[in-house]
């Protein structure tokens, strides 16, 4: 007779409701920190931080610093760094902002011609990719350490952005240019609700084919009103989000000046919103794109190779040099979107744009969970990084903090969130 004890099977452990929802416990922290950051300050500000004008102007003053933080997790993950974002940044500006207003002009193209801010927009994507790739060409190919080509570059590149424009401001930069930068350019309330919704289906549609794709390849699975619950928490995500997004009305002196522009024949009871900004979107586009590129693309698996262990990954047959020059010639190309985002934003270029962005590049990759020995990072984590650094600036400079302070805080931030993450690792490694 069988003992039927020992052939029943084994209850599964008990498992917490984290760990059964697999949520990501540096994810839910980081957007704790947020949540705290955004209650002290909306109790110090009476209340003005959390309003939808102020969540609106955090998000567009986010997209520049947020698009060049999903590159440096590229950079990082690969043990380099680039000090030198900023500075190419401001070069590509330049270039675009000379293009638009003096070069095609002067060449027969009148101003407001529908193919300047494109031309603009092209040319500067080339010209920071050609940068980032001559950067990655001597770290990949020349030997020389990221840190001191970057560094030359952080001097090299803003000067030559100083001597295109001959340290002028230029401007105003093309009408469909600036709508890029946020305010000057927005869906409305009615297409960002129609975008919201097609992002929660499409959201809950990943959520169960993933399920599916598990099932169908025998993987364990969470429960079912895990997969619910998941659903439930993306979908309240997304339409507070838009929400607070389409409670932001234009001004009434705003609409008076066009009331065409909004849709109406007279300013008086005309009440448009602003809705989701095109340059978040912007943002929103690039993450998923450099997520995929991450996960699914053998590209992605390179990188995170190779910053797991170099020389095992040249080993296995990767062309690490040549995979670093991709890697920087894709931080150049984000640069430059950047400086499409910030010089849009503004409505000109100035010689001073993107002062202090690597460093704020830098801190956000690693604030969202970036390790600087290479190998882990996500994209997400960079962007709700940028988020907490322009969070806590706009809080204090809202308090009346003055900027010394401010960039006290901040550096003080950074060395806390590199403690936590050693803390974390340690706490991994001993389990």
């Amino acid at each position: 007779m069988s003992d039927q004890t020992n052939s029943a099977p084994k209850s599964a452990p008990k498992r917490g409701l984290l760990n059964t929802l697999e949520i990501d416990t540096r994810l839910l922290g980081m957007i704790g920190a947020f949540v705290l950051i955004a209650l002290v300050f909306n109790i110090l500000t009476d209340g003005r931080f959390l309003t939808p004008r102020n969540i609106f102007n955090l998000t567009i003053q986010t997209a520049s610093v947020a698009i060049m933080a999903t590159g440096m997790v590229f950079v990082i993950v690969t043990r380099h760094i680039d000090l030198s974002v900023g500075a190419i940044l401001a070069a590509c500006s330049a270039l675009m902002a000379m293009t638009q207003v003096r070069f095609l002009p002067g060449m027969g193209l009148e101003i407001g011609h529908w193919a300047i801010p494109w031309i603009a927009i092209t040319v500067g994507i080339v010209l920071g990719g050609a940068i980032g790739a001559f950067n990655g060409w001597l770290v990949g190919y020349q030997g020389i350490p990221a840190f001191i080509v970057t560094l030359g570059g952080f001097l090299i590149w803003r000067n030559v952005g100083w001597y295109q424009t001959s340290g002028q401001t230029i401007g105003p930069l093309d009408k469909t240019f600036m709508t890029f930068g946020g305010i000057n350019g927005t869906l409305g309330g009615t297409l960002s609700w129609i975008l919201g919704v097609v992002a929660i289906i499409a959201a809950i549609a990943l959520i169960f084919n993933g399920r599916r794709v598990k099932v169908a390849h025998g993987f364990p699975v969470k429960p079912f009103w895990a997969e619910l619950a998941m659903a439930g928490i993306v979908t309240a995500a997304i339409a507070g989000f838009i929400a607070i997004l389409t409670n932001y009305s234009v001004p009434e002196r705003v609409v008076a000046r066009d009331p065409s522009k909004y849709g109406c024949e007279v300013a008086e009871g005309c009440t448009p919103v602003y809705g989701l900004p095109i340059s978040v979107l912007l943002l929103l586009a690039i993450a998923i794109v450099m997520t995929i590129i991450a996960r699914r693309t053998r590209f992605g698996r390179y990188i995170f190779a190779t910053g797991g262990n170099p020389d095992a990954a040249e080993l296995s047959g990767i062309n690490t040099r040549m995979l670093t020059v991709k890697i920087f010639a894709l931080m150049g190309v984000l640069c430059a979107i950047s400086a499409v985002v910030a010089s849009s934003r503004l409505a000109n270029h100035s010689n001073d744009l993107g002062t202090l962005d690597e460093l704020r590049v830098i801190a956000a990759a690693v604030i969202g969970g970036t390790a600087l020995s290479g190998g882990i990072g996500t994209i997400y984590g960079a962007i709700l990084g940028a988020l907490i650094m322009q969070s806590l600036q706009s809080g204090m400079a809202m308090v009346g903090v003055d900027a010394p302070l401010q960039n006290i805080v901040v550096g003080s931030v950074l060395v806390f969130a590199v403690w936590i993450d050693i803390q974390y690792r340690k706490r991994l490694g001993a389990k």
